[in-house]
This record gives C-alpha cells, sequence and structure tokens, in this order.
C-alpha cells in the first residue's frame, strides 16, 4: 500500500466506525485540539478527553456528554480505579513513544468493556522521518510488541501511514459466545 497525502485519513476512518458501534463510552487519550474529538460527540452517550496540555481542554466543544481531564494518562488511569468506567472505544494517541503506548495499554485495557474497541494511533510511519517524536515516534513498537500476546485481545494496523491499530479485547469470537462475569 502507498502512503496518502492526508495524514488524517485516520480521523474520517475512525468517525465512520463510531457511526456504525455507537459507543456508550468513548476515551481519548491525547486530544490535542479536540479535532476528532468534537467530531465523536453526536455519536456516543459519554465522551472523556485526557491532555496533559490544559490548552487542549478549551478547543472542546461544549456539550453535557463531553468530559476534560487535564493531566498525564497515568493519573485517568488512576482515577479509574478509584471510580471504574467500562469504556467501549478507547483512543490512544498521546505520547508516541513505545514506553508511553504500552503503559496506556496496560494501565487502560482493564476498563475497556468486552468486545471493545482500542484503537491505537501512528503505528505504521511511512518514513524515518515520521518516526520522529513529534509524529509517529515509536509507537509502531508497542504495537509490535503488543501483537505478539493476543490470547485476550487481536490486533490488525491498516499499513497506510501514520498507521491505525484495531484491537479488540474478547475471549471467544463471538460477543454473544463471552461469558458473563
Amino acid at each position: 500500500m502507498k502512503n496518502v497525502a492526508n495524514v488524517n485519513w485516520h480521523e474520517d476512518f475512525i468517525i465512520h466506525l463510531v457511526k456504525v458501534i455507537r459507543p456508550k463510552v468513548y476515551v481519548e487519550l491525547g486530544i490535542q485540539r479536540c479535532l476528532l474529538f468534537n467530531r465523536v460527540i453526536d455519536h456516543a452517550e459519554k465522551l472523556i478527553g485526557v491532555d496533559i496540555d490544559k490548552m487542549a481542554g478549551s478547543y472542546m466543544s461544549e456539550s453535557p456528554k463531553a468530559q476534560f481531564f487535564h493531566g498525564p494518562t497515568t493519573e485517568f488511569a488512576k482515577k479509574l480505579e478509584a471510580d471504574p468506567l467500562e469504556i467501549d472505544l478507547l483512543f490512544i494517541d498521546a505520547d508516541h513513544s513505545k514506553e508511553a503506548v504500552l503503559e496506556d495499554f496496560k494501565n487502560y485495557f482493564p476498563f475497556v468493556a468486552p468486545h471493545g474497541l482500542i484503537l491505537l494511533h501512528d503505528g505504521h510511519p511511512g518514513s524515518s522521518r515520521m518516526m520522529d517524536p513529534l509524529y509517529c515516534g515509536t509507537a509502531y513498537q508497542a504495537i509490535e510488541e503488543l501483537s505478539k500476546q493476543t490470547d485476550a485481545y487481536e490486533m490488525m494496523t491498516i499499513p497506510v501511514s501514520p498507521g491505525l491499530t484495531l484491537c479488540r479485547k474478547r475471549k471467544e469470537q463471538l460477543s454473544w459466545h463471552e461469558k458473563k462475569e
């Protein structure tokens, strides 16, 4: 597959996916200017945007369904431990380093609903230039590592730069075969 000129193609893809699955709870780690987050508002019941930049919250459209958490993703994960929430769709796009992506995946995975989706951005940089920390960083290395451990989830990366990896949390292939806990 070839690289595409539009490095934000993933936003339209995610919006289409959101329209199809209609998540009750959508969490986005790394909202920056809320370009994607604001487009999801009409299609989810509850949305939480997490970012270390306080200004990111000022870009969020006002909605009773949307809330902003200012701080590191690790701090919001601690908040979830105290007040759990079942996440139907999680988008990991904060720190693009391998270590941070692995940590976000590990910290948030327990809160993802069975058969919920985790989307990971920047998993297929189209060139070595795209591996700069301001672009994709080493996120692809985290996805490579996570792809080896698939007993509780399945993963697939769309090989178009900058890449989008889809992960479904599951133990059984069919959601209606999944044992209720």
